[in-house]
């Protein structure tokens, strides 16, 4: 368990906490002794605990000033790092003041009491927070000791990160700052060195694909198209949830269309929903009303989704990094998980790429209305890679176990269990 002050601890102790995740055993010592910190790591890491529990440490309660300002490129980002940061501070005798800026929030209201006071610890979006501490000059950003920015290298694709340099750009050279992000672009180091002073990178190797709990199952496009295929797939499955991901919003609209005319219970997450339509469906989600999702990566980055069985890859991600990213979301919490991928003979190397990393893929079509595996995949002959004597695709590999019957009640009752102590967290 992580020594640390009374209040964190209690917080720590009431979600379980048991002992540190690898990045937070390595970024909270560097953070207590006031080095800036670029941390890489995965989404499920621990690195929201990683740097919210060092900050908690740091911070002067009987200080009303704003001291710390941590900014994530999405609003449902904010507002889960905004939830984390709010579960620690209630265990606190003394009041903190953490406030959320977003989008679609009342702005006049916002800059009314910001006039009044200042919170301890400023969460929010980038645009949001450059409104308020830039154009209104209303967040006392200068005062800021501390600042967090999540998903940066998802910033500089969105051009966010333009308004966090401004917002920088306000702070005292004395500022700690702690850049967390899946990777580090090599067009972020500039902006990097601007700001940071002899950081401390710290580099979590993502979990191996192998030993996740999932199935990699890959299904052939020949003479069907993709749309058929996908909807001969929902009539096989029967998933608690399915995360089907799109490389572009347009393919999303188009898939998230076409599987609610076939009566399906469907919802999508891209970047051109509205700030109000995306609060009312994170609602919907949180509660398990959708059976399917369609996303793109940027809108579903980050962003934890209860009991999600399967993954179902649409289109196979551009860079083959982010297929760990996207099947992960499954297979946690101890359940069997299912990621599925559409593919066609052009994306030899991409399966090349996989088993490389040592997963286990299984190809399969359907017939007869089942998914039934199939001997080799389709097209060509597969590479033959010869290690220390032994073709690796002909290694011996223990199967993944197959779903057991029920798995959905079970993840029912384990959702319904978090949201339970969700609503009493809320309420301590």
């Amino acid at each position: 368990m992580i020594k640390t002050k009374d209040y964190i601890k209690k917080a720590l102790d009431d979600l379980g906490f048991k002992k540190p995740t690898e990045v937070q055993e390595k970024v909270i010592p560097l953070v207590r002794n006031k080095h800036d910190v670029i941390g890489c790591s995965q989404t499920g890491s621990g690195k929201t605990h990683a740097f919210l529990i060092p900050i908690f440490e740091q911070l002067d309660v009987n200080k009303q000033d704003l001291q710390v300002m941590i900014t994530a490129p999405t609003r449902e980002l904010a507002m889960q790092i905004h939830q984390v940061a709010r579960h620690i501070a209630s265990f606190s005798e003394e009041h903190i003041d953490i406030r959320l800026f977003v989008g679609g929030s009342d702005r006049l209201k916002e800059i009314n009491r910001l006039k009044k006071s200042q919170p301890m610890i400023a969460i929010g979006t980038p645009g949001k927070l450059r409104d308020l501490a830039v154009e209104e000059r209303v967040l006392d950003a200068y005062k800021t000791n501390i600042l967090v920015i999540d998903e940066a290298d998802m910033a500089l694709d969105t051009g966010f990160l333009d308004d966090i340099d401004l917002v920088a750009g306000l702070m005292n050279k004395d500022l700690q700052m702690m850049v967390f992000s899946a990777t580090i672009p090599e067009k972020l180091r500039p902006f990097l060195r601007k700001y940071m002073s002899k950081p401390e990178e710290i580099f979590i190797k993502p979990k191996e694909l192998s030993s996740l709990n999932i199935e990699h199952i890959f299904m052939p496009i020949k003479s069907k198209e993709k749309e058929q295929v996908l909807v001969e797939l929902t009539k096989v499955l029967n998933p608690f949830v399915a995360l089907i991901f799109c490389n572009t919003k347009e393919t999303v609209d188009a898939v998230a269309d076409l599987l609610y005319q076939k009566g399906l219970n469907v919802a999508k997450m891209h970047g051109d929903i509205s700030p109000r339509e995306r609060k009312r469906l994170m609602n919907d989600i949180s509660k398990a009303t959708y059976q399917y999702i369609v996303a793109s990566d940027m809108a579903s980055r980050g962003i934890d989704i209860d009991g999600v069985s399967h993954v179902i890859n649409f289109e196979l991600p551009k860079d083959m990094e982010f297929y760990v990213h996207r099947t992960g979301r499954t297979g946690r919490a101890n359940y069997q998980g299912v990621a599925i991928s559409l593919y066609t003979n052009d994306d030899d190397a991409y399966l090349d790429f996989l088993e490389d990393k040592g997963i286990n893929i299984v190809y399969k079509d359907i017939k007869n209305g089942q998914l039934v595996e199939k001997r080799e995949r389709q097209g060509r002959v597969k590479r033959e890679k010869v290690t220390a004597g032994f073709n690796v695709h002909t290694l011996n590999v223990k199967k993944k176990k197959k779903v057991k019957p029920g798995y959905k009640k079970r993840f029912a009752k384990e959702v319904d269990r978090k949201k339970k102590k969700a609503l009493r967290n809320r309420h301590k």
